[in-house]
């Protein structure tokens, strides 16, 4: 085995396999032929003796070799592409990246216009797109660069990804504005008791959030009282409003609907309070187009 005679390019197709799982998808994103794709990865097996990938019911899927290779690769050419663009000196009134984050609903609710804002007026020619991703998947969509970074109740154990807190959150409920607990006083807290004599509307939205608020309930052995489940928190206030049930939604969202007059808010008994975290991948560490994002996403949201 060579390594001269090895086609370095031809290392970019067995990350690109390796992520897609289809040397049709890998092809796509390489922008190169179904055949050229294929020839490549005939060059790979012949120069490696191994067969590297192997078909499954869902895609390729490595061999012990082709997992090792693939990862060790993709390693490298992340950081031979901070080393080559990253170290320059950022400009972000020049800048055209396009930025990729992933936000759940009340995410892009709370944090997308002001960050949006915020770019508009410093680095008016990048883009951003939320690529909202699942909780669990958020970990290989930042090593495949599919986003750039995640904000949300996250705590990602994988050694390539890095965090910073950007805030404590906990959980409060809403209800409507003649809604009274099925006994007890009516203070600022909702008793254990009172919880569990009340009928939850709760969201259940698959990134960046882990089903906290089902597992607060959980928790509180309260989630045999959820009556309604919604995709997104933006309909919580309106079902609060409309019946009779209790919306649980996060603090930082509570801060928008103080101005509404139908809606009464209020505190949790024992609710446990979480993390919001910002995580991204190690190999932007020392990017200083990425250096910059971060710092801007502190600026804005962390307290």
């Amino acid at each position: 085995m060579n390594f001269r005679q090895l086609d370095l390019n031809l290392l970019r197709v067995l990350v690109a396999i390796h992520r897609t799982g289809s040397v049709t998808l890998a092809g796509k994103s390489l922008a190169l032929s179904q055949p050229a794709t294929s020839n490549a990865l005939a060059r790979l097996r012949d120069y490696f003796e191994d067969e590297l990938f192997v078909r499954a019911p869902t895609g390729l899927k490595p061999t012990r070799l082709g997992e090792q290779l693939a990862t060790d690769v993709h390693e490298q050419l992340l950081a031979l592409e901070t080393q080559l663009v990253g170290r320059q000196e950022y400009v972000p009134a020049n800048s055209e990246v396009h930025w990729k984050i992933s936000l759940s609903d009340l995410g892009e609710m709370m944090f997308l216009p002001k960050l949006a804002s915020t770019l508009r007026a410093e680095a008016p020619h990048s883009r951003l797109s939320n690529i909202s991703v699942n909780a669990d998947q958020v970990t290989a969509a930042l090593e495949s660069r599919e986003i750039d970074m995640a904000i949300g109740i996250l705590a990602p154990e994988h050694r390539g990804i890095r965090s910073e807190l950007l805030f404590h959150e906990r959980y409060m409920a809403v209800t409507s504005l003649g809604w009274r607990p099925p006994s007890g006083r009516a203070g600022k807290t909702l008793s254990a008791d009172q919880l569990r004599q009340s009928g939850f509307a709760v969201a259940s939205p698959t990134a960046t959030f882990h089903g906290s608020v089902e597992k607060m309930l959980s928790r509180m052995k309260l989630e045999d009282r959820i009556v309604l489940r919604s995709r997104h928190f933006s309909a919580m206030p309106d079902i609060a409003r409309q019946t009779d049930l209790v919306a649980i939604i996060p603090e930082m969202y509570v801060r928008e609907l103080k101005w509404r007059q139908d809606l009464r808010i209020w505190d949790i008994t024992d609710a446990p309070v979480y993390e919001v975290r910002m995580v991204w991948h190690k190999s932007t560490d020392n990017d200083s187009r990425h250096q910059w994002m971060r710092q801007l996403v502190c600026r804005l949201f962390q307290r």
